[in-house]
């Protein structure tokens, strides 16, 4: 790293770049798929209907982030070609080829990906409430300025990817020091690979692990969240201290560890895309690489002047914005997945301050029958969220199945959202578009009668119990959430 130009950082460019863009080709096509059903003109949740409620108070549309739709009448036609056009584009720069041409040409395409997809979140209510989309947000904005293949990264936009991933990995660190009591005494994974939202194919097996290993990763999560993060920014000092080698490698090694835990997060759980940005976003601090053949070489090619002066501006915006998300971090009440402006820029972020011990499902279940007292019922399944108890769950991140995680939330709520009345009705209508967000309709594409809602509580089966039975899961009937319900004569 040498004054402007991060020499040193080529490899870390490549991957933030294609990687950056892959996620938001997924983040576009879950969007094509899913927010019909969800926001779309005859949604879960419209979004014309909030777009009307904004319109009536400047208040109201001071307060929602941009959007296309709020100068653009919303279809879900023109929600698919904007879809498309995200894929379309996130799709070529994965390949590389904005890359090849002058430094405005991928920040021209990586600015439209993020205000398309920003366009997308502030309409998705709480469908897109998570905060891993104001992570891609904010990721897609900082890659926008990484510059071309002939020339190197600027020095000033690999520190904002520092600094984002600091705040990203420290304030979660924070979150959980400050959280339950299961973070400071050890014990939360104890509980969390068979709690978490949407377990993956080893959940279980990382669940039956010793509880000396669970303690292990909360004291390994603790040191990779809290300690690591300082050590990224030491490459800083190469800029000033005439020593090269030793530096890079402590900031190399910061971003190995991050890159490390998230890996065992992705193999152990389903956290969306999450954990695939954190560890893209971790290879900004990949600074020295041993020589595999088929690391790009370092080019010598000087950063033009303008694109010093834009770069220069960028990170003095991200200075100004910043403060907030600074204060936050070491505020008694600290936010969590905040942001502080309305671009969606320098916010805050973190994750699971508590971990609930006991997984409450509510199953959906319909009938065919006239009487729903003599009733024989069946249970609809879900992609992602666990059913059948022989079920193995599936590994879906980076895909975002938005339906399955709020499914996962509403135990935990007081009250049922409004959103899911309206699932319940779609159910009963036999509504083709939802019916295909779902892995199982027991009616086959009619509607049933009557639909109730039941919750269970699951835990993972013992190795004994999987061995008699072949069961993943054990599930106990705790009671009727939402009594039967029938469509109007």
């Amino acid at each position: 790293m040498d004054g402007f130009a991060a020499a040193d950082y080529g490899f870390a460019r490549e991957v933030l770049q294609r990687g950056i863009a892959a996620l938001y080709l997924v983040a576009f096509l879950s969007s094509l798929n899913q927010f019909r059903v969800l926001a779309g003109e005859r949604g879960l949740l419209p979004a014309p209907d909030l777009l009307s409620w904004v319109a009536a108070s400047e208040r109201r549309r001071r307060m929602l982030h941009p959007t296309l739709f709020s100068r653009v009448r919303y279809s879900d036609r023109r929600l698919v070609a904007l879809c498309w056009a995200g894929i379309v584009i996130a799709g070529v720069l994965v390949i590389g080829v904005p890359q090849l041409g002058a430094p405005w040409v991928p920040m021209v395409c990586f600015l439209l990906l993020w205000g398309g997809y920003m366009s997308i979140v502030s309409i998705g209510q709480t469908f897109y409430s998570f905060g891993w989309e104001m992570l891609l947000l904010e990721a897609g904005f900082l890659a926008a300025f990484l510059g071309s293949a002939d020339q190197p990264p600027p020095t000033v936009v690999i520190v904002l990817f520092w600094w984002l991933l600091f705040r990203l990995e420290f304030g979660a660190g924070m979150i959980k020091i400050r959280g339950g009591r299961e973070w400071r005494d050890l014990t939360a994974l104890t509980y969390h690979h068979e709690t978490q939202p949407m377990p993956g194919p080893l959940s279980r097996q990382a669940h039956l692990l010793p509880r000396w290993f669970h303690k292990g990763e909360v004291l390994g999560n603790h040191f990779a969240q809290l300690v690591v993060p300082f050590f990224l920014f030491v490459p800083v000092v190469a800029v000033w201290v005439p020593v090269d080698g030793p530096w890079l490698l402590i900031g190399t090694i910061a971003g190995v560890i991050i890159i490390l835990t998230q890996a065992w997060l992705v193999v152990t759980g389903n956290f969306a895309w999450l954990n695939w940005a954190t560890i893209v976003i971790a290879f900004s601090a990949i600074g020295w690489m041993l020589e595999f053949g088929w690391v790009p070489e370092r080019d010598e090619t000087p950063i033009p002047l303008y694109w010093i002066v834009i770069t220069c501006a960028v990170g003095l915006l991200f200075a100004a914005l910043s403060w907030p998300a600074l204060r936050n971090l070491f505020a008694r009440r600290q936010l969590m997945n905040a942001s502080f402006n309305r671009w969606q820029l320098a916010n805050a972020y973190g994750a699971f301050g508590t971990v609930t011990k006991e997984r409450i499902e509510l199953v959906i279940e319909g009938t065919s029958d006239a009487d729903p007292d003599a009733a024989e019922w069946q249970e609809y399944e879900f992609k992602g969220k666990p059913g059948d108890v022989r079920r193995i769950p599936r590994q879906f991140a980076p895909y975002h199945l938005r339906l399955d995680w709020l499914m996962w939330f509403l135990p935990l709520g007081h009250s049922l959202d409004d959103w899911f009345t309206v699932l319940l009705l779609r159910l009963l209508q036999a509504d083709a578009p939802t019916l295909r967000m779902l892995r199982h309709d027991p009616f086959a594409g009619e509607p049933p009668e009557w639909v109730r809602v039941v919750s269970y509580r699951y835990r993972f089966a013992t190795r004994a119990e999987h061995r008699a039975d072949g069961a993943v899961w054990v599930r106990d009937r705790r009671r009727v959430i939402v009594r039967p319900v029938s469509l109007p004569a």
